[in-house]
């Protein structure tokens, strides 16, 4: 039973979510509302994010060493692979904003009370597999172009990568099988977490709700997809520094462009929050210890 709840939902029978057609306006549309999410709730969004552009200086760190240098490029490029899973809590913000519900910090964390807590995590250790056999494939490609060998130094590194055969055939092949990963990670995770988020369907339908997103729109989520990795790029500099923000905005418009690209529940689920315990005053003591009925 728990494994069919992990693959399906609460439901036996569920409901396949109903999908809408949306347009490049639409993009524009959930970075908007996105930004806006961001500058209502900016200082736990910088907070959660801030793991990015640490990351991104340890990758700084590790290239210093020159045997871990051809990694750098892929592990950093790997950060759009494991994004979508690592803005659980920006979603679960724009979640509570858009129901008029607190949006203090502590509650980014409330995703940890979902009933669909164990797809959520299934569908981050796929992305997480992704995220290693990327790292593993762009280690084989350096290898098969540049042999076991480390670089000699970071100008060294450099220079055989741009001005070399080699170095060019590097640059063609991992990018484009990049863009393959990149693409999958796309077409199965763009609107998935926000959908678990929203509604307890299970990892291998909100998995396949998101490819019938992807294949209702394969342009107008080409061109999110793009978007996605113009703005990453541009918020890698400099020293990652610019991730603070674009992750966040990007982790909001997520879950905006879910809304706009799956149709709302006609049956939506009690909010899985705890109840907020009213406050209690010293002069109710000990009468408080003994609540009466109405």
């Amino acid at each position: 039973m728990a494994f069919a709840h992990l693959l399906i939902g609460a439901h036996a029978h569920p409901v396949k979510p109903q999908i809408r057609h949306i347009t490049p306006a639409d993009l524009l549309q959930a970075l908007a509302r996105g930004l806006d999410d961001f500058a209502a709730m900016p200082s736990h969004a910088l907070f959660l994010c801030l793991i990015y552009p640490l990351l991104g200086l340890w990758l700084i760190s590790l290239a210093s060493g020159y045997s871990m240098l051809p990694l750098a490029f892929p592990l950093a490029a790997g950060f759009a692979l494991i994004g979508p899973f690592a803005a659980i809590g920006l979603y679960e913000l724009s979640r509570r904003r858009e129901a008029g519900l607190d949006t203090s910090s502590v509650h980014a964390f409330d995703v940890l009370s979902s009933p669909s807590l164990g797809a959520i995590a299934a569908l981050g250790l796929l992305l997480t597999v992704i995220f290693l056999v990327w790292l593993a494939v762009a280690q084989a490609i350096y290898v098969a172009n540049f042999g076991y060998a480390a670089p000699a130094s970071v100008r060294q590194f450099l220079e055989d990568v741009f001005t070399t055969s080699a170095g060019w055939h590097l640059i063609v092949v991992g990018t484009g099988v990049g863009f393959l990963f990149a693409a999958l990670v796309l077409i199965i995770a763009a609107v998935s977490f926000p959908l678990l988020l929203d509604r307890d369907v299970g990892a291998a339908v909100a998995l396949f709700t998101s490819i019938r997103v992807v294949a209702a729109n394969p342009l107008t989520m080409a061109l999110w997809g793009l978007i996605v990795a113009a703005l990453l790029v541009a918020g890698s500099l400099p020293f990652f520094l610019g991730l603070t923000v674009v992750m966040p905005v990007l982790g909001h418009a997520t879950w905006h462009l879910y809304r706009k690209a799956v149709e709302p529940d006609p049956n939506p689920r009690a909010d899985y929050q705890p109840r907020q315990r009213p406050r209690r005053y010293a002069a109710q003591f000990p009468a408080s210890l003994f609540p009466t009925r109405r």
